[in-house]
């Protein structure tokens, strides 16, 4: 992965990128506008999308939005959903201005990094065909065989799939039950039910 050590808590990327890029999992009311309005003047008026196609009903059905954002602005989104088998890529919203830039690769990255830390072994998006040879070059997807095009809002897309390691310490139903009670991303630092179970210890006392 490029420049992320931790790329789900809003860490900038190189030094030599200024302002810097920040990575962060959609978590507030705020977030989620951001979301919206940022996918809306990508695909409603850049693509000429129809409100209800771009709003498709999948935006809380198991999906965790990430944002990128430039000196606090953002500027990126993604979804990502979860299958049984399978994480999938979704609604990659780049405005125009940081299209082919590093906000595009950190969002990407992140969403392979998170991916992994749950586990997952393979990632699955669809790409308009003028995308196709950067997905291959830069995270080694592979067109599915065998299953045609098709088209949605007025565009052509393509299915791809990549492959994913599992972090050496993903996330499994072996894991803490305290560390699974913290929030999406953030297993690795406590949070405000590990600091419950600390204040229950002390009644014990």
């Amino acid at each position: 992965m490029n420049a992320m050590t931790k790329p789900l808590t809003a860490v900038a990327v190189a030094a030599d990128y200024k302002p810097p890029v920040e990575v962060s999992i959609a978590r507030t009311l705020n977030d989620l506008m951001q979301v919206i309005a940022l996918r809306a003047v990508v695909y409603m008026s850049e693509q000429d999308c129809p409100y209800h196609e771009e709003y498709d009903g999948n935006d809380f059905s198991g999906a965790t939005h990430l944002i990128a954002r430039v000196g606090g602005e953002p500027v990126g989104v993604l979804r990502l959903r979860w299958f049984a088998d399978f994480a999938k890529l979704e609604r990659l919203a780049i405005l125009k201005d940081h299209r082919g830039g590093r906000a595009t690769i950190l969002l990407i990255d992140a969403a392979f990094e998170l991916a992994s830390r749950k586990g997952y072994r393979k990632i699955a998006g669809h790409a308009q065909p003028r995308l196709i040879a950067f997905w291959k070059r830069k995270y080694n997807g592979r067109v599915r065989a065998d299953r045609p095009s098709f088209v949605f809002s007025d565009y052509e897309y393509t299915e791809l799939e990549a492959d994913i390691t599992p972090s050496a310490d993903a996330i499994t139903i072996d894991t803490d039950p305290m560390v699974l009670l913290r929030p999406e991303g953030e297993w690795d630092r406590p949070g405000v039910l590990d600091r419950s179970a600390a204040r229950a210890m002390g009644y014990g006392g």
